[in-house]
């Protein structure tokens, strides 16, 4: 038996994982840290929404967009947040129930149905914390295009290696996760 052998060290021809090096392992650890401050982070804004709007962050986020673009309707929000039709609809469901929203149908077309926030809603939008949308769209809308090219580059291969992929989650909001 050699001396590395007796340490608990395995050759490197028998082991079947090749063993990392302490850089590597630091350097993962240090992604790890900084997903868990990106989770956190958003986490907290979404609870401070929630306690200071009494909505959720993505219901929050609709209110914001129907503020800035009165008159949308269901599909051009739902490009707006990068989520699915129906979630987009679900969401209106749950801000009209409350009367955060109005739906109104055009002269012209009836199937034309277009949104608009209520005085109550104006009131949700103006107590919100900032940013409205989101700490991490937020923060995507600060980065240079290059740098946010590459981390898009990143996380495809991150996602890539993901034994367990949800892909149904990219047309969720974050808020809902």
């Amino acid at each position: 038996m050699t001396s590395a052998t007796r340490r608990g060290r395995l050759k490197a021809s028998t082991s079947p994982v090749t063993p990392r090096q302490p850089a590597r392992v630091q350097a993962e650890q240090e992604v790890l840290r900084k997903f868990r401050i990106i989770f956190s982070s958003a986490r907290k804004h979404f609870r401070s929404v929630e306690e200071r709007c009494g909505v959720s962050g993505s219901q929050l986020w609709a209110l914001i967009e129907l503020r800035d673009h009165p008159g949308l309707r269901v599909s051009e929000l739902a490009l707006l947040m990068s989520v699915h039709l129906s979630t987009a609809s679900n969401l209106l469901d749950k801000l009209e129930a409350n009367r955060l929203i109005r739906r109104e149908r055009t002269d012209k077309d009836h199937r034309v149905v277009r949104l608009y926030l209520t005085s109550a809603g104006k009131t949700v939008v103006t107590k919100a914390p900032q940013p409205a949308r989101g700490v991490i769209p937020d923060a995507l809308a600060s980065i240079p295009s290059d740098a946010l090219h590459t981390l898009d580059q990143a996380l495809e291969q991150l996602i890539a290696n993901l034994q367990i992929k949800d892909v149904g989650a990219t047309s969720k909001p974050l808020a809902d996760l």
